[in-house]
């Protein structure tokens, strides 16, 4: 499945085998997985790819690489996510190095008019995790409430912020 959304400042696309060494500096920086499970090794970062890969065949849908318009360069991955048996999400994860310039909502406000445009879906949730204070800020700059405490694909608690496709786009 190929599918690319562009926004002011990113392009996001469908993630390749050519992306991995974006995926896996991401995922060796110890700020960047403080809440995603900690550093992991190259390896495990191509596995996390594969995996992103798979829920695009399976599921139709799954994480963009976002990439900077003016440098090409890798900045991080956002999009929907439908683990089995947990909530589904539109989920973001930028490099550090892109903190505080607004990638995070820029990228997710493309990724939810594209899942309420193209996958009908009519509930926008965030799973996030207690202390991320600043994802909790994306979520909000984005319209999102806290609505309950779930659990995610491994058991671990998080906190469910969201609204309505109606409520989003009334914006």
């Amino acid at each position: 499945m190929t599918v690319t959304l562009e926004s002011p400042r990113l392009i996001l696309r469908v993630p390749t085998e050519a992306d991995l060494d974006g995926w896996a500096g991401f995922d060796a920086d110890a700020r960047a997985t403080r809440f995603f499970g900690g550093p992991k090794n190259r390896g495990q970062a191509w596995e996390m790819l594969a995996s992103n890969a798979g829920m695009w065949s399976l599921r139709g849908c799954g994480l963009f690489s976002v990439f900077e318009k003016e440098s090409g360069q890798w900045v991080g991955r956002v999009g929907p996510w439908k683990p089995e048996a947990a909530t589904a999400e539109i989920g973001w994860a930028i490099l550090p190095s892109r903190w505080g310039r607004g990638y995070a909502t820029e990228a997710a406000a493309a990724t939810i008019d594209w899942v309420i445009d193209h996958l009908r879906w009519s509930e926008i949730a965030h799973c996030i995790d207690t202390d991320n204070t600043q994802s909790i800020a994306v979520a909000h700059r984005l319209g999102a409430k806290w609505l309950r405490v779930a659990h995610d694909a491994h058991g671990k608690e998080t906190q469910v912020y969201g609204q309505t496709a109606e409520q989003y786009r009334s914006l």
